[in-house]
C-alpha cells in the first residue's frame, strides 16, 4: 500500500482498494450497480453532516474542512462549509453561488456550466446524470461496498468517483481529479427522503457583499 492509499485509509477507516479477503467480480458488479441505480433513481432529498480533506499529488493533506450538505433532487444542493472558514454553495436549479463569508463575496455561474459531468451532477441530478459516467466496476471491504465511476467526458476534471454504501446507504466518497488529487468525504448522520425547506436552496447576495458574475434567469437559461 503507497502512501496515499494509507492516507485515504486511515481518513475513511476502510481499504479504498481490492486487496486480499475483498470481495470483488461479477456478483458485486451486480450489486453495485443496483445500489447506484437505487440511489439516483430512489433518492430525492439527502441531508448530512461532512468532513472532507484534499490530498495533493505528494500525498499531503493540503486542505481539511466540515459542514453540512443537503441534496433536492434534480438539481438543487446546499454546502455549508463551518470550518476551517465559513463558506457556502447553494445550487437553485439555475445557477451555483459561492458566498465567502471572510471576503464577503459572491460568485455566481450558470449551473449548466459548472457541474458538467462532476460528481456534484452525480449526486444531485436526475436519474439520467448516470448517462455521463461509466461504470468501472465495485468491490465490498469491510462491510462497505464500494463503486467505481468514470466521467465519459475527457474534459470533465475528473478521473474517477468512487462512492461507498454501508447498510445500503451512501456514507463515504473518494474524488480523483485530472490534477492527481484526491477529495475524501465522509457523510455522518445521514438522513434520506425527508423533507427539506424550499428556502434552503435559495440564495439572496447580502447587501455587504461583492457579486461576481451575472445570474442566470428562467427566461434566458435557454431550458
Amino acid at each position: 500500500m503507497n502512501l496515499r492509499q494509507a492516507l485515504i485509509s486511515l481518513y475513511l477507516g476502510v481499504c479504498v482498494i481490492p486487496a486480499a479477503g475483498a470481495q470483488a467480480g461479477g456478483e458485486m458488479d451486480q450489486q453495485g450497480k443496483l445500489l447506484l441505480d437505487s440511489f439516483v433513481r430512489d433518492i430525492q432529498t439527502l441531508s448530512a453532516r461532512f468532513q472532507q480533506s484534499l490530498v495533493d499529488d505528494n500525498d499531503i493533506v493540503v486542505e481539511e474542512s466540515r459542514g453540512t450538505v443537503e441534496i433536492h433532487r434534480p438539481g438543487r444542493f446546499r454546502w455549508s462549509y463551518e470550518e476551517p472558514y465559513e463558506q457556502l454553495l447553494v445550487a437553485d436549479g439555475l445557477n451555483v453561488w459561492s458566498y465567502d463569508v471572510d471576503l464577503a463575496q459572491v460568485t455566481v455561474k450558470s449551473q449548466q456550466q459548472v457541474l458538467g459531468s462532476t460528481p456534484a451532477l452525480l449526486l444531485g441530478g436526475a436519474a439520467s446524470a448516470l448517462e455521463d459516467f461509466e461504470f468501472i466496476g465495485s468491490f465490498e471491504d469491510r462491510g462497505t461496498v464500494w463503486i467505481r465511476l468514470r466521467p465519459k467526458d475527457k474534459a470533465a476534471g475528473f478521473s474517477k468517483i468512487e462512492l461507498g454504501f454501508t447498510d445500503g446507504s451512501l456514507s463515504r466518497m473518494i474524488f480523483s481529479d485530472n490534477l492527481e488529487q484526491t477529495t475524501l468525504i465522509a457523510l455522518f448522520e445521514v438522513k434520506f427522503n425527508e423533507d427539506i425547506d424550499d428556502e434552503r436552496f435559495r440564495f439572496v447576495p447580502p447587501a455587504d457583499a461583492d457579486l461576481v458574475g451575472e445570474p442566470v434567469t428562467a427566461d434566458n437559461s435557454g431550458l
